[in-house]
């Protein structure tokens, strides 16, 4: 069996495969054309953040299986993979407690205004402090969660810890599910008009593009704190620009955007309330080894016909 890796992943997963007397091709210069030729007897294929055009894809002359090192997968020809039936996998179990705990700091880091108090204390003005502009408590406050998937469940459980009020908007998962939770189903716009914090757990496509635009922004408190951790795009970044900058809503973290990496003069970089992370939400070592295996797993359970070990984490979209 052989198997082809695009971008670097943990030696975990190599260790799997090479146990299982896998072939592995590794790529990652996948621009090479001498590299891609090697594709042809490929059964699965292993990616990361590379894009797997319908291009590349269609020197997979034996592929079976695409399985992604993440749970999103808008950087895969999806129509290629359907009109040839092609299977996708993702590692649905493994990045939602790194990503979960992601979103809290970003939640604290913007609520107690940590750089604020950082920096008055190290540059020697310790008595500003009482100066300082208000900071709060996450206790007691509506946290709103767009998207009730694993991630989505995880946050609404640290939050729960904190004694905060959960609202979740999710139209495909079953109110009885979200109550089940302890948290409460919500409606958009009342979500938008509540919230004192709002983390984005929703997948990238033509309903969710601009999720977050200028006329939301208008029904947002001012003391919100905003999170995506998601995909970029879903929030409009113009958008947000203007509301940290007029103070519209107290802060925002983003660990994505609509270009990555974004360029280097992005206008939200020159805002203090802002906190800004590479993607790198699910690269704790801990998820960075569960994303690795579970890839590794998905191709190889899946060719040798053991889906049933799998069953959760492939999508025939065929």
């Amino acid at each position: 069996m052989k198997i082809a890796i695009i971008g670097s992943i943990h030696k975990d997963g190599l260790e799997f495969l090479r146990k299982n007397q896998c072939k592995i091709l590794e790529i990652n210069n996948y621009h090479n054309e001498q590299i891609l030729k090697q594709l042809v007897n490929v059964e699965g294929i292993i990616v990361r953040t590379a894009n797997l055009t319908s291009e590349i894809l269609s020197k997979c002359k034996k592929l079976k299986i695409v399985s992604r090192h993440g749970v999103g997968y808008d950087n895969i020809d999806t129509n290629y993979l359907k009109k040839n039936q092609i299977a996708l996998g993702i590692t649905s179990t493994s990045n939602a407690i790194s990503v979960s705990e992601h979103v809290m700091t970003m939640f604290l880091y913007l609520t107690k205004k940590i750089n604020l108090s950082n920096q008055i204390t190290k540059t020697g003005n310790f008595d500003q402090r009482n100066i300082m502009a208000d900071f709060f408590e996450l206790y007691n406050k509506n946290v709103v969660i767009f998207g009730f998937g694993r991630i989505g469940k995880e946050v609404a459980k640290r939050c729960h810890g904190f004694d905060a009020k959960i609202f979740v908007n999710d139209p495909y998962i079953d109110k009885k599910e979200i109550i089940k939770k302890n948290c409460l189903p919500i409606e958009k716009n009342e979500a938008l008009e509540i919230a004192d914090y709002i983390s984005i757990h929703l997948p990238l496509n033509e309903k969710t593009k601009n999720y977050i635009s200028f006329k939301e922004f208008k029904k947002f408190k001012e003391n919100l704190i905003l999170v995506n951790t998601a995909r970029g795009g879903i929030i409009n970044e113009e958008a947000l620009y203007l509301a940290l900058k007029e103070n519209k809503i107290c802060g925002a973290g983003l660990d994505v955007f609509v270009n990555e990496p974004p360029e280097k003069n992005h206008p939200l970089f020159s805002l203090e309330n802002t906190i800004l992370t590479p993607h790198n939400a699910a690269l704790t070592l801990e998820c960075r080894k569960r994303m690795s295996v579970e890839a590794c797993e998905n191709v190889y359970y899946y060719i040798t016909n053991n889906s049933k070990l799998i069953k959760n984490n492939i999508i025939k979209i065929f």
